[in-house]
């Protein structure tokens, strides 16, 4: 607008600021606020009725406080199994040629595409003590399904693509001759790996590992079938939170729900900045 225009609609006449901004940025910040903000605050106003001394007394309960540790302790085990093999798989993706290599990288994405509830029927179905997998585990005295490594297998399924993907793109910008130079010039395998191949890597496999990490702690429709949810011993907080709402107990779910967000949010931000120093190794 000119200066000219400006003075023609006079002093009292309101300026039209939300023309000036751009369609798109209306779309982002209408989405943002109506799919992620807003159900986020509705959770917050549900749990700030209650006085700080009821919030306490539901979010420390016993079987509280060990679900928060049975869900976030395998959801790191399940993040750093993740890293390791995730990493791995992306690497023999990107480097190696072998018969059934689109099959393989095709499949990596199947967890994405899957119902969490027929992941968690399947799973049941090979670890249990006769399945597939579990009957070589049973002899031993170990149980996978309906146990806390059930819990575990199950995050750790759901939640592996999210590495594979994220490292896949940034090993493929690494070019193969920078690894030949280095070993043309005395360097080891494990030497080249570690310091010519890994830093430039190091942010996306902490990006994979953050989003499996949150992956594996928000992760219910298989859990809950793979595992036999007794407290206690393999009952994490999603699930608590469901069996609350089952009660008619809205104060309860709604008070582990915030506890949840607020400790995701705490371990996130702390990765985010592991991956802002990561960056400091881009190519």
């Amino acid at each position: 607008m000119t200066l000219a225009a400006a003075d023609l609609r006079g002093p009292n006449q309101p300026k039209n600021v939300l023309a000036k901004i751009s369609i798109p940025w209306i779309v982002v910040f209408a989405h943002l606020f109506i799919i992620l903000l807003f159900p986020l605050l509705a959770l917050l106003l549900q749990a700030i009725v209650l006085n700080p001394a009821q919030f306490w007394a539901l979010a420390t309960t016993p079987i509280a406080l060990s679900t928060y540790n049975i869900t976030f302790g395998t959801a790191t085990v399940a993040a750093i199994v993740n890293m390791l093999a995730g990493t791995l798989t992306a690497w023999v993706l990107v480097r190696y040629q072998f018969p059934g290599k689109r099959f393989l990288d095709g499949i990596i994405d199947l967890p994405f595409a899957l119902p969490t509830a027929v992941a968690g029927i399947t799973l049941a179905t090979i670890y249990n003590q006769s399945g597939w997998i579990g009957q070589f585990f049973a002899p031993f005295g170990i149980q996978i399904a309906f146990s806390r490594v059930g819990v575990a297998i199950a995050m750790i399924f759901v939640s592996l693509p999210f590495v594979v993907r994220t490292v896949q793109p940034v090993l493929q910008e690494v070019e193969p001759t920078i690894e030949e130079a280095a070993w043309s010039l005395g360097a080891s395998r494990f030497q080249t790996f570690w310091k010519v191949i890994l830093p430039p890597i190091i942010p996306a496999i902490l990006t994979g590992t953050a989003q499996a990490f949150a992956r594996a702690v928000g992760e219910f429709g298989s859990v809950v079938l793979v595992a036999a949810n007794v407290p206690f011993q393999d009952l994490i907080a999603p699930v608590l939170v469901f069996q609350r709402l089952e009660g008619a107990d809205i104060p309860g779910a709604t008070v582990i729900g915030l506890v949840l967000l607020l400790i995701s949010l705490v371990l996130l931000l702390i990765i985010n900045l592991l991956q802002a120093w990561g960056r400091r190794y881009d190519v």
